[in-house]
């Protein structure tokens, strides 16, 4: 199953994991998409296999599950690390 988290997180530049039910999730969908993006966003508890996409994504190291971003395939992580300011040198 991680080998479907990981084609599916490097398929598109940017791609969210979430639930259609999560405000979280849908926070971070606005903010992304008012920043210009255009994610690819895996509903899972809309698709076959969701809790099993879900129950990867925990062993990555998502932790809630969603949402999970990722960036050019790599995990950014969820709405805490999305919405952290980022630290730049003095």
């Amino acid at each position: 199953m991680e080998d479907l988290v990981a084609k599916m997180s490097s398929e598109k530049p940017v791609v969210i994991f979430s639930k259609s039910s999560c405000c979280m999730c849908h926070t971070i969908k606005t903010l992304l998409c008012d920043f210009g993006a255009n994610p690819t966003v895996h509903e899972l508890d809309e698709i076959p296999r969701g809790k099993e996409i879900e129950q990867a994504l925990v062993r990555r190291g998502c932790n809630p599950a969603v949402p999970a971003v990722f960036i050019g395939g790599q995990l950014v992580g969820g709405a805490n690390e999305v919405m952290s300011p980022i630290s730049v040198g003095p």
